[in-house]
């Protein structure tokens, strides 16, 4: 279930807002509901230019970010940063081949991280112990040499690039299953990067392909509870690469019937039904669909129905509910000139 106390909290304010008409009263909802969620799960943590002022560990409302704007496992190779030279022993290292450096080599290029204050010497590092960390060996001893911690703490870092190949470097070491409960504890981070950065940036496609693996079982699916109209606002703002990879998220959260309850109470875009239509790219249309299955298979309990009843807004409205337009809009996408997709619709039709 949702968070009760912020559900109660702005009940009175939700009511007359009503169902959401595109996504920027969506997200100016999302904010108003889950402001408060952000700023608690702040205090659990201890592709663009920096921004001057920052302090460590300050999060800044970029231009064009969507908070500006609307009010399988991927490896990932990062892309080389500057190539001024770092010190002597660190800048040997990043010149060898990822899979040829030795536990000695990731103990030096961790502790050059720690404390080299240079942001082009510090992303060509992470972009090394990045590509390092797509080798198994590699991830379990830079959890051993208390890496993976060292790296998230550049998560804050004030330039963005260097937050970018942390996400690189974070997702490719959340591959392995040990390292994940470690890495979940800066989901709360990572989810303020989405809000905060420029909408279709690296740093934003960069913290969904963690979410991505982080989500892909439903361990620690939970963490991502009070993040649903986050994602589903993405859809509707974002380029075709971001909503695939939100709906990758979504797919694997409603894949897990326990986080259904959630998912169909979440606030959502009214205008997320208009996506399922023919001149949607088919990768994410394909993926709609898949989600929409996933929806359409659950059963309500008798108290979530109940409570379904007073939410106009949430997904279940949009997309669930007898008044919905989707039922119309599926049968349209009968006649798609894909046969993957027709396929998919007769599917969740039948």
């Amino acid at each position: 279930m949702g968070d009760g106390s912020v559900t109660a909290k702005f009940g009175n304010v939700k009511a007359l807002l009503g169902i959401v008409a595109g996504a920027g009263a969506s997200y100016g909802i999302y904010k108003l509901i889950s402001g408060e969620c952000f700023k608690r799960n702040k205090s659990f943590t201890s592709e663009s230019r920096g921004v001057k002022g920052l302090q460590p560990g300050e999060a800044a409302l970029q231009p064009g970010s969507l908070l500006a704007k609307v009010s399988g496992l991927d490896v990932v190779c990062g892309r080389g940063a500057d190539t001024r030279t770092v010190d002597v022993a660190s800048g040997d290292i990043i010149s060898k081949s990822p899979g040829s450096l030795e536990p000695k080599h990731l103990k030096i290029l961790l502790s050059c991280l720690h404390t080299n204050s240079n942001p082009s010497d510090r992303c060509r590092i992470l972009l090394t112990l990045g590509n390092a960390a797509a080798f198994t060996v590699n991830q379990d001893l830079i959890r051993e040499f208390e890496g993976l911690d060292v790296i998230a703490g550049f998560l804050s870092d004030p330039v963005a690039e260097v937050r970018v190949q942390t996400l690189i470097a974070l997702n490719n070491l959340s591959m392995n299953i040990q390292n994940q409960e470690q890495i979940t504890v800066y989901v709360p981070q990572v989810l303020e990067l989405i809000e905060m950065s420029p909408v279709n940036s690296e740093l934003q496609l960069g913290a969904l392909r963690l979410l991505t693996n982080l989500s892909v079982t439903d361990k620690y699916q939970c963490l991502l509870k009070g993040s649903i109209t986050l994602l589903l606002s993405l859809l509707i703002v974002s380029n075709e690469a971001l909503q695939i990879q939100a709906l990758k998220v979504l797919v694997n959260l409603s894949s897990n019937p326990e986080m259904m309850d959630d998912i169909v109470q979440a606030q959502a875009p009214a205008s997320v039904v208009l996506l399922f239509d023919a001149r949607t790219a088919p990768a994410v249309l394909l993926r709609l669909l898949t989600f929409a299955g996933n929806l359409k298979a659950w059963t309500p309990s008798a108290q979530v129905a109940d409570e379904l009843r007073w939410k106009q807004d949430c997904l279940f409205r949009v997309l669930l509910d007898e008044s919905s337009q989707l039922q119309s809009r599926l049968v349209q996408l009968l006649s798609h000139p894909d046969g993957v997709i027709q396929a998919q619709v007769a599917c969740i039709l039948t």
